[in-house]
C-alpha cells in the first residue's frame, strides 16, 4: 500500500476539524466553557508565553493523554466539554 502524501493526510483531517479565529475561540471559552489546550513545545511556551487558563498538552503526547486505554491518560479529557487546541 502506498504511503499517502502529507498534503492528502492534512486535507482529510481538516474535513473532520473546526477552525476558529482567536476571537471565536475566546468566545467559546468565555461563554460555552470550552477548554484551551496548548500543544506547543515547552520551548515555545518559555519563549512566547502562555494564555492564562490554557492546559499544556505536548503535541507528541496528545493521543496518549486522550486515550483512556493509555497509561498516560489524563482524566481531564473525559470531561464533556469542547477542547480548543492551538
Amino acid at each position: 500500500m502506498p504511503i499517502k502524501p502529507v498534503s492528502e493526510l492534512i486535507a482529510e483531517a481538516r474535513k473532520e476539524l473546526d477552525n476558529h479565529s482567536p476571537e471565536e475561540a475566546k468566545r467559546r471559552v468565555d461563554e460555552e466553557g470550552a477548554q484551551l489546550i496548548d500543544i506547543r513545545d515547552v520551548r515555545e511556551l518559555q519563549r512566547e508565553g502562555v494564555i492564562p487558563g490554557a492546559v499544556h498538552a505536548p503535541r507528541g503526547m496528545l493521543e496518549f493523554w486522550i486515550d483512556p486505554a493509555s497509561p498516560y491518560f489524563k482524566p481531564m479529557f473525559e470531561e464533556d466539554k469542547e477542547f480548543v487546541l492551538y
